[in-house]
């Protein structure tokens, strides 16, 4: 079977507004096995709110589902989707999806471990043109998530106003005090990009002495 047209409909769409099917949890439930056939679901709060069929062969995953669009009629899909798998370094197979999409005639092929429901189709998300909402934010706000992400993988809490946690039973010194360092460093730089984004609202003594304080 052919490709299919993206039916992109908006180039701000966000990957966490749209349910996705990743190539590894399929692959850890079995779901990639030849002659595999069921049921994939999406949960909210235990409940069940959407499910697709599929039956998986050597060579791909085909997909059945229905979609409504724009306040349409719900209409049934079935999407073959090209499986290829990749062999390790260390032995065994990594899977990818191909994506199908076609996007102004051109076939798109990408090799990818996620797509995405942006349309009408599972497709890449360069086929969707999705984005990640860490991608729009800005440096102060990207500096701090790094950080906040690093402290509570150290056991701690997020934020400037907690203490950065103890080094944890069975972690390096070295990997710790690396660690620490990277939240120190994430930090400052989040400090200087919120005062570069502000700084048209300080006196230049103000700017000069903040800017000093967080060098030192």
């Amino acid at each position: 079977m052919g490709g299919y047209g993206s039916g992109r409909t908006s180039s701000n769409i966000k990957a966490e507004s749209c349910r996705s099917l990743e190539v590894n949890h399929l692959k850890r439930q079995g779901c990639l096995e030849a002659g595999r056939a069921g049921k994939w679901t999406w949960s909210r709060d235990g409940e069940v709110v959407a499910q697709i069929g599929f039956r998986t062969d050597e060579a791909q995953i085909v997909l059945d589902y229905r979609v409504r669009l724009y306040g349409g009629d719900w209409e049934a899909v079935t999407q073959y989707v090209p499986l290829v798998r990749i062999a390790c370094n260390f032995g065994g197979q990594r899977p990818y999806f191909c994506c199908p999409g076609i996007v102004n005639g051109q076939s798109c092929g990408h090799r990818v471990g996620k797509l995405f429901a942006g349309g009408r189709y599972f497709l890449c998300r360069h086929c969707y043109s999705v984005a990640y909402g860490s991608q729009s934010e800005d440096r102060h706000d990207r500096m701090l998530r790094r950080a906040n992400k690093l402290r509570m993988a150290l056991g701690g809490e997020p934020g400037t106003a907690h203490f950065i946690a103890s080094k944890p039973k069975g972690m390096w010194w070295r990997t710790y005090n690396r660690k620490r360092l990277e939240i120190e460093w994430c930090e400052d730089q989040a400090t200087r990009a919120f005062i570069r984004k502000y700084s048209h609202l300080l006196s230049l003594d103000d700017s000069a002495t903040l800017f000093e304080t967080g060098a030192e």
